[in-house]
């Protein structure tokens, strides 16, 4: 009976540090903004221009909108927007 007793004891310490040992986990699944978020503010960035650009100068207009929309939104993404981040 001890035996079987001590058995059970352990097996349920044992479980329960499992479970707490699970709970310390780092990672969580990231959204799609966050996995993308560069690609989409770029994106955002080239469409922007090309509406402007459009509606400026039509379809040439838009062209040249869409490149500079995009460069400029790719500069502010890759090196203006985590110059001053804070954790």
């Amino acid at each position: 009976m001890k035996k079987l007793l001590a058995t059970l004891m352990c097996l349920m310490i044992l479980s329960l540090s499992i479970v707490t040992a699970n709970a310390q986990g780092r990672y969580r699944e990231r959204s799609i903004w966050e996995k993308h978020r560069d690609k989409i503010t770029t994106a955002g960035g080239a469409l922007g221009g090309a509406i402007l650009g459009g509606i400026i100068g039509g379809k040439k207009g838009a062209a040249i909108g869409a490149i500079t929309g995009g460069a400029g939104s790719a500069v502010y993404t890759y090196k203006i927007r985590n110059k001053y981040r804070r954790f």
